[in-house]
């Protein structure tokens, strides 16, 4: 029984750490598109003196 107990405990950790790195993921996605949209709408063809 203790042993069935610690792969749960197991499972959940493997859960855990996958939901955070998923979490990191979508976070940094989430960056890269709201840095692509900023460029999409700066002037295009002005130049900075």
């Amino acid at each position: 029984m203790t042993k069935k107990a610690k792969t749960e405990e197991e499972k959940l950790g493997e859960l855990q750490a996958e939901l955070e790195r998923l979490r990191m993921e979508n976070a940094y996605l989430k960056k890269v598109n709201a840095l692509v949209q900023n460029k999409e709408k700066s002037p295009k063809g002005t130049k900075h003196q």
